[in-house]
């Protein structure tokens, strides 16, 4: 390799990998003779992104700390080998920049590369740092953030400009308004059990009214076959598309009124790139609650309605559902009220950083 290299480390979801991807397209779009290297875990969800987007991708063998009581120990364990794979593919790729974009894969390479002189910078999609990044934070160089909320945490460090996501969703035009109402349920990457149960249980309370509704569902891999057999059940298949995974998101926001959703940090930049208005439903098992913080954000400004799980019957979702169906107006105020929160090209003024990094002066980029 004879470019300037630069490692992005982190992962889990599609929730870190896919900021990963835009901003590391949007180094090589600004600099031609960056080399990219991605460091993450060998879940499945993380080999199959990287296979699709053909780039060079190294799995570590880790695993999570936080929250695991004595099983802590085995990670432990896992942890020092996580170090010396770190430490090997720092010596053989030489890096210029090590980007960390969360999860617990990101620690080592990126404290690694910290202590031994390289630039690094971190990236924070939700309004509360993860545990990860909040340990970072004193040893990094700068850290990004999608949230002003989040700047307190990294101590003069952190630059708020946003959370990027492909350039798709910015391009995508308002939906002209047409009868009925289109809306998309999902739960991030991998699916969402508790939002497949709620809104197949809402169905039979939407079938009288089936017409009036075209619904895109992304059920994830597990859930297919019993998410697709209670929509036929209730007469409601002629009107929707049940699917394991949506490759094409931008596509679907485009086609799509409503967005029915948890509120992962890449979730909701998506929806505000798409100016989407949403029903949010934060996963009540995140760590620290942080979808709910996340979530409370874009309601804030009334994009977005925020319904616990606690909340969120069938008969509530159906209900909320009907609303929208019924006041095309109150879609449109939120999209215009999500306009509040964007932030105009996060991956080109991320990637500004990153370049002014590597070229020794780190002077912090400003939205």
């Amino acid at each position: 390799m004879s470019g300037r290299r630069v490692i992005i480390s982190g992962g889990g979801t599609g929730g870190h990998l896919y900021p990963a991807l835009v901003v590391g397209r949007k180094l090589q779009d600004l600099d031609r003779t960056i080399e990219l290297t991605y460091v993450g875990t060998h879940r499945d969800v993380e080999k199959k992104i990287m296979d699709d987007h053909g780039v060079q991708f190294i799995p570590i063998k880790i695993e999570g700390l936080k929250g695991r009581g004595f099983k802590s120990l085995k990670s432990m364990a896992v942890l020092s080998v996580a170090f010396g794979q770190s430490l090997a593919i720092l010596r053989r790729t030489r890096p210029r920049l090590v980007i960390g974009v969360g999860g617990f894969s990101s620690g080592p390479i990126v404290l690694l590369a910290s202590w031994l002189g390289i630039p690094t910078l971190i990236m924070e999609q939700n309004a509360r740092p993860g545990f990860t990044n909040r340990l970072l934070g004193r040893w990094v160089r700068k850290a990004v953030v999608a949230f002003p909320s989040s700047l307190p945490y990294f101590k003069g460090k952190g630059v708020c400009l946003g959370n990027p996501v492909r350039e798709e969703f910015y391009a995508l035009r308002a939906k002209p308004r047409v009868q009925g109402l289109s809306v998309l349920v999902f739960g991030g990457s991998q699916g969402s059990r508790f939002l497949n149960e709620k809104m197949t249980a809402a169905l039979p309370l939407l079938a009288p009214t089936r017409d009036g509704f075209r619904i895109t569902h992304q059920t994830g891999t597990k859930d297919l076959e019993w998410v697709t057999a209670r929509y036929r059940a209730s007469r409601c298949e002629e009107r929707a598309e049940v699917v394991p995974y949506i490759t094409d998101m931008p596509g679907a926001f485009g086609r799509t009124d409503l967005v029915v959703s948890r509120a992962g940090a890449t979730t909701l930049a998506e929806i505000m790139a798409a100016r989407k208005a949403a029903i949010l439903v934060p996963f009540a098992g995140a760590a620290e609650d942080h979808q709910t913080l996340n979530a409370r954000e874009l309601e804030a400004v009334g994009g977005a309605e925020v319904i616990p799980e606690l909340r969120l019957t069938p008969e509530v979702l159906a209900g909320r559902l009907f609303h929208f169906m019924n006041s095309p107006a109150d879609l449109n105020a939120m999209e215009k009220k999500l306009a509040a929160l964007g932030i105009e090209n996060p991956a080109e003024k991320i990637a500004g950083l990153c370049l002014s990094l590597m070229s020794g002066n780190g002077q912090e980029q400003r939205s």
